[in-house]
């Protein structure tokens, strides 16, 4: 699990609050995994959160484009989202459960760097996410293997 540091903005900087906006901002605050839309508006419909999916999709997308949010592809090519901590790093998303780390990779800012700049690219920048299983998956799924 990644620890979020910091007091966060009900939504962000320059984005006009709106009961629905604060809802969704609030829930990603108490979510440490990656979700898709679809799920974050489940969850908000179970509470009571009279909210609609293109609401949902629309705010999620203002919060990335605001930077407070970050948005990954899964390997199925949806978009989920999370809130994560401040500072440009990387992910490790489990395929199964969608637990996630955030890591920091200087080997991988130098390199992005060297090859950019060998192919004369300027103003570079990158995402990189790795996906994978992790260790409690892994261990259920050997667990049920060998168990049946």
């Amino acid at each position: 699990m990644t620890e979020k540091t910091g007091q966060r903005s009900p939504v962000a900087v320059g984005v006009r609050a709106t009961k629905q906006r604060s809802a969704i901002s609030a829930l990603l605050d108490e979510i440490d995994e990656f979700r898709s839309a679809q799920d974050l508006h489940d969850e908000l419909r179970k509470r009571g959160e009279g909210i609609g999916l293109t609401t949902v999709y629309r705010t999620l997308q203002t919060l990335a484009e605001a930077g407070t949010v970050d948005m990954l592809r899964t390997d199925s090519g949806e978009s989920v989202y999370r809130r994560c901590s401040s500072g440009h790093h990387h992910h490790l998303v489990c395929r199964r459960c969608g637990y996630t780390v955030e890591v920091e990779g200087p080997t991988v800012e130098q390199w992005s760097h060297t090859i950019a700049e060998d192919n004369g690219f300027t103003d570079v920048s990158h995402t990189v996410e790795i996906f994978g299983t992790c260790r409690n998956c892994a261990t259920a799924r050997a667990a049920s293997s060998t168990n049946g």
